[in-house]
């Protein structure tokens, strides 16, 4: 998508033509902005770049490291990441570079993966959470259905990179570029048709498909969850156990909710511009026009940092990964890394089934005292099991320190 290109700037045209080189006017680059501008414009581009590819980096360490995290959600929000992080490293630079001056260095073949890798990574973003937000609804609405195994996710995930492909194709099939007189400009050369508008009509299809739908069905999900999940009253007389796990849903919902609505936020201004210069494209021949693109740009783009931020600030286990992540920055807080189980679930088995076998095999052997006048060698010995009812008190102590010691080794 190209915003730029003034409505007289046709690359169509046949400018090999010697009436068109000899107007360097009709050519002239109406988007070229002073130095101080567009320093502060890379300053605010290269912050956002850096802090979404390093925040989502060190997401996916933290799922992908770390088995206790490897759940269904957590397993699309691994695909987000790394979705947002590619396109940061992969276009926004790049779209920014090109939006200072209107002028294409790149060639013809990331000309193609320019205007084609960011539709596929949004819609790959947004669908990656909508599911979470059907997994979310399945899980509290509907507990009993069966969940989502790791392979089936796994084929989820693939199925909506192969439906962001498809959508983004178009893009990637008619991006081409054009030597100007002076300049290269990357463009979509759209067919036309008399019937009807492939141009228009595409965008439409794009802004329904990778915002308006998706967010319509994540807030009728996320809607629902939240009226079980806040509407009800916890029982008095419910055990510790159901109210964690009650407010561990919760703040597994609260948290893809923020994500949401920051990620429709951040591009509502974006899709409303396009669908704009799709049918007004004389509001978008002003010189000013520049620098509105370039802030809406920002803010979608920016939309790709947020979330690594969110986790950090309203997931425990997120929070300890990052703390653990920054541990070498002398500004980073000291968080309980070992305490939020972060450790792999292998750990975790192999501590209880040893605390499990020692249980077994731990046993109190009572010497009964001998009758009068029998010898030593015929005294009565019998073993108490540790883990039977009729253990004495002594047993018991022996019991409790024994679970306490690893009860608490396991926390993490």
């Amino acid at each position: 998508m190209d915003p730029l290109f003034s409505s007289e700037e046709d690359p169509d045209r046949d400018w090999t033509n010697s009436s068109f080189l000899n107007d360097t006017d009709f050519f002239s680059n109406q988007f070229v902005q002073p130095v101080w501008q567009v320093v502060l414009w890379a300053a605010a581009y290269g912050g956002m770049v850096l802090v979404s590819v390093v925040g989502n980096a060190v997401v996916i360490w933290i799922i992908v490291a770390h088995k206790r995290m490897r759940t269904v959600t957590n397993y699309f929000l691994v695909n987000l990441a790394f979705a947002e992080a590619s396109m940061s490293a992969f276009n926004t630079v790049i779209n920014f570079i090109y939006s200072v001056h209107n002028e294409w260095y790149f060639g013809s073949g990331y000309c193609r993966f320019h205007n084609f890798f960011p539709i596929a990574a949004v819609f790959a973003s947004i669908y990656s959470m909508t599911a979470i937000a059907l997994d979310r609804y399945m899980a509290i609405i509907h507990p009993l259905q069966q969940r989502l195994s790791s392979a089936e996710t796994k084929l989820v995930v693939g199925v909506i990179w192969v439906l962001a492909f498809l959508l983004a194709f178009p893009q990637y099939y008619y991006s081409s570029t054009a030597q100007l007189p002076g300049r290269v400009v990357c463009f979509i050369d759209w067919p036309e048709y008399s019937v009807w508008d492939f141009k228009q009509m595409y965008y439409v299809c794009v802004a329904v498909l990778i915002y308006f739908l998706p967010l319509l069905v994540m807030g009728c999900a996320y809607l629902v969850v939240g009226c079980t999940l806040w509407a009800s009253e916890i029982p008095g007389d419910s055990s510790d156990r159901y109210r964690e796990q009650l407010n561990a849903k919760r703040k597994v919902v609260k948290m893809m909710i923020v994500v949401v609505c920051t990620f429709a936020v951040c591009w509502l201004p974006y899709h409303v511009y396009f669908l704009l210069h799709q049918f007004f494209p004389h509001l978008f021949e002003e010189r000013f026009i520049q620098q509105v693109y370039l802030g809406i740009m920002w803010l979608a783009m920016s939309s790709t940092m947020y979330n690594p931020i969110i986790y950090c600030f309203l997931n425990d286990r997120f929070r300890a990964g990052f703390q653990r992540a920054f541990s070498w920055c002398p500004c980073a807080p000291r968080g309980s890394y070992e305490g939020l189980e972060l450790k792999s679930t292998r750990y975790l088995q192999t501590q209880i089934s040893l605390y499990r076998a020692s249980r077994m095999e731990t046993t109190v052997s009572t010497v009964m005292p001998p009758e009068e006048g029998e010898p030593p060698e015929n005294q009565t010995r019998f073993s108490v099991d540790l883990t039977s009812n009729g253990s004495s008190r002594s047993a018991s102590k022996t019991v409790s320190e024994s679970s306490s010691f690893f009860s608490s080794s396991n926390l993490a």
